[in-house]
């Protein structure tokens, strides 16, 4: 039974290394990684196959640094090679990635079902290359993997359930990855001494097109955070690409300002954070997965639950707006959450669910 797993994002390299050990439990199933190169500097891909263990992938593209278009149309042909040559009998993906998409197509192009994990998010913005991808995705999967219980509601309003495929509401494997890899982080991760971040500090991070590309926006942001580092320590690993722009534009942040970080690095400064500062859909869940409260720099978000309970806000109109809602979201007090994303054994079921199926 052979399934190949088409990754190239560091979300996906974590999603895909705790649903990798699950596989690796069934003598039967063989699994063969692509890599597309989507993220390929050091900090933001090798580091995650290095200290997770994750096997390096059988295949590395190496595609990135392109548009959006040019990217995808360039993945989708690679891997349609790999896949004439593989002949697995089901392709993964995961997310909403140019990767995710590529994978999609070429999995769809080439006659072999489609498995997507973290299926049937929206957040409803056509502006976002993210919400094309998740969507068009979906739309070619024959196995619908959703995290949340709305998930489902999505697709089930979008008439899913009259399609030839299955819509299975498996939980969140990024919660598996939290409880699984939180047992060690302390003992894997020295950031906290090595940096000399004291607890409470403020985490924050920035990566996402609309907020990085769109420069008055990207100094909205900044003017709040140099605003909260008037009153607050606020920690900022930093994605190259933000980086990149801060520098030519030559914008100034007051933030402790450090390269992007491991996983267990991350899970010890969401551990250690009073709040949570993001655009990253990843990040807001891994906050409420560790009781964080969790400010979201975008006018919408995915994951609509955590908005609904309260875990999380939206702020973007100004950078007043910001400082306040930081502020307020810093005082909150997260006990005893709700099971919004399942209850830890997600890859378990999504494993299960495929052996049923290939079978």
């Amino acid at each position: 039974m052979k399934i190949v797993t088409v990754i190239g994002a560091r979300p996906q390299f974590i999603k895909a290394a705790i649903l990798s050990r699950e596989l690796k439990k069934h003598s039967f199933i063989e699994e063969v990684v692509i890599h597309t190169g989507q993220h390929f500097d050091k900090n933001m891909s090798q580091v995650f196959f290095d200290e997770m263990n994750i096997d390096l992938p059988k295949y590395n593209l190496g595609i990135h640094s392109l548009s959006h278009q040019e990217m995808t149309t360039e993945m989708v042909v690679k891997i349609e090679e790999i896949l004439k040559i593989e002949k697995p009998e089901l392709v993964i993906v995961y997310g909403d990635t140019n990767s995710t998409l590529a994978g999609a197509k070429a999995a769809s192009n080439s006659g072999i079902p489609l498995a997507h994990i973290e299926a049937g998010l929206r957040s409803y913005n056509d502006k976002m290359p993210e919400e094309y991808n998740r969507v068009e995705t979906d739309k070619l999967s024959a196995i619908l993997f959703c995290p949340t219980q709305k998930a489902v509601d999505n697709l089930i309003a979008e008439n899913y359930a009259s399609k030839e495929c299955e819509i299975v509401f498996s939980g969140d494997v990024m919660l598996d990855a939290a409880m699984y890899y939180a047992q060690f982080s302390n003992q894997k991760s020295n950031i906290l001494s090595t940096q000399k971040i004291e607890h409470g500090f403020i985490l924050c991070t920035i990566h996402r097109e609309e907020n990085t590309i769109n420069l008055e926006r990207l100094k909205l942001l900044l003017a709040a955070i140099n605003e909260l580092c008037l009153s607050f320590d606020v920690v900022f690993p930093i994605h190259p690409r933000t980086k990149k722009i801060i520098e030519e534009q030559n914008l100034h942040c007051d933030a402790k300002i450090m390269d992007p970080v491991g996983y267990f690095d991350l899970i010890e400064l969401v551990k250690t954070c009073s709040l949570v500062m993001t655009d990253s859909g990843g990040l807001q869940k891994e906050a409420f997965f560790f009781n964080k409260p969790c400010l979201t720099l975008r006018s919408e978000t995915e994951w609509t639950e955590l908005v609904d309970g309260g875990f999380n806000k939206l702020a973007i109109e100004s950078s007043a707006k910001i400082v306040e809602a930081a502020i307020e979201m810093k005082k909150l007090e997260i006990i005893n959450p709700p099971l919004l994303y399942g209850d830890g054994r997600s890859c378990e079921r999504i494993v299960a669910k495929l052996i049923e199926y290939l079978r």
